[in-house]
């Protein structure tokens, strides 16, 4: 049998589990169809309702991880021949533009440097000039740390007929996400970055319009599995059988966000960019500067320049092998260039701060 360590999760995600979701998936399987577990799945809807911010009824969480959700929002609402307009400022934008390509999609890509954010207004240009059927953001680039903001883009692409799909995976639960008040049509998430549960869920949100889109539709979903003209019988009334569901994992999913909501989402939004100052006054000490652009930092995903002639492959071996601290790796142009220090959810915490800059400077001392 394998020993697994206790860890210091504090990368791109996971993030560290409260024991009281760890408690909840050990609770006794039922059926996906036992009337608790149906009572369950409503509470759930009812809670991702609060944590989106959004009234939408077709409010749920998909069985994967945030790239299932992914999968999700473009088999649904991409048809062959669409124009679909991607911002790409890192690798989960690259990854849209794929996604939204093997739908069958047009895509075309509104590019900036890694680390930067996209001017809302260059975005809207974009809009106005490619009048796609679909524009798609990351609002919290896990690759770069930038944070996007996202509030006049909904608005432009209702005025151009066109849907507003948004990736929050690492931002839900973590910074302000306002699907109904910016006009989002379809997002995602997942259950492993700042809702705290383990990865294997991923929570997705479809406005009205999004939802007569997929109605419309000339051809099946391309995904069977995925397809929400069915799945949402499941998760509806009719309560009819799709899939079955991962019942423990769902259980898990409702503690979290049981947690989430007992600590308020203001007051949750406030630690993390709290302990994401602290993190940032610590690195400078260090000499340690910030990959992503200034005052578009995320709080709980700190995209850091690791320093010339510093080892950064070594540096993070050190922080685990000694410390038992988990940090990440740069992806793309920034490998070997960057280190992701993640503060999500129940890892953002003044002590998990204080000890990884404890480490570093022991470290990057030696």
């Amino acid at each position: 049998m394998i020993n697994i360590p206790q860890r210091i999760l504090l990368g791109p995600g996971p993030s560290d589990t409260p024991a009281r979701v760890l408690e909840a998936l050990g609770r006794p399987t039922i059926g996906h169809l036992d009337p608790v577990f149906l009572q369950l799945m409503d509470e759930i809807r009812a809670k991702l309702k609060e944590v989106f911010r959004t009234s939408n009824e077709m409010t749920m969480a998909m069985s994967g991880t945030g790239s299932a959700g992914m999968e999700t929002v473009f088999a649904n609402l991409v048809e062959p021949g669409d124009e679909v307009l991607v911002g790409v400022n890192g690798v989960f934008g690259g990854r849209m533009a794929d996604v939204a390509g093997r739908c069958g999609a047009v895509v075309e890509k509104l590019e900036a440097p890694w680390g930067t954010v996209f001017d809302q207004g260059e975005v809207i240009k974009a809009i106005e000039r490619v009048k796609p059927k679909i524009v798609a953001i990351v609002h919290a680039e896990t690759s770069t740390g930038a944070h996007q903001p996202v509030d006049r883009i909904g608005e432009a692409a209702r005025a151009n007929a066109a849907l507003f799909l948004l990736d929050c995976v690492t931002s839900l639960g973590g910074a302000p996400v306002e699907i109904d008040k910016w006009g989002v049509d379809a997002a995602y998430s997942g259950t492993q970055k700042c809702l705290s549960c383990p990865p294997g869920l991923s929570p997705v949100t479809f406005s009205a319009r999004a939802m007569e889109r997929l109605a419309a539709r000339k051809q099946k979903v391309q995904s069977w599995y995925l397809d929400l003209s069915m799945i949402k019988n499941y998760w509806g009334q009719e309560r009819a059988y799709h899939h079955t569901a991962p019942i423990n994992m769902l259980y898990g999913l409702h503690e979290a966000l049981t947690i989430v909501l007992e600590e308020g989402l203001e007051n949750r939004f406030n630690r993390h960019r709290a302990m994401a100052a602290m993190l940032k006054e610590g690195l400078a000490k260090l000499g340690i500067s910030y990959a992503s652009q200034e005052g578009h930092s995320l709080p709980m995903l700190n995209a850091v320049t690791v320093p010339d002639g510093v080892d950064e492959a070594g540096v993070r071996r050190r922080l685990l092998d000694d410390y038992g601290i988990e940090i990440g790796a740069g992806l793309g142009v920034f490998k070997g260039k960057v280190w992701r220090i993640g503060l999500m959810g129940y890892s953002s915490s003044r002590r998990n701060v204080a000890l990884v800059l404890a480490a570093l400077r022991e470290i990057l001392g030696k």
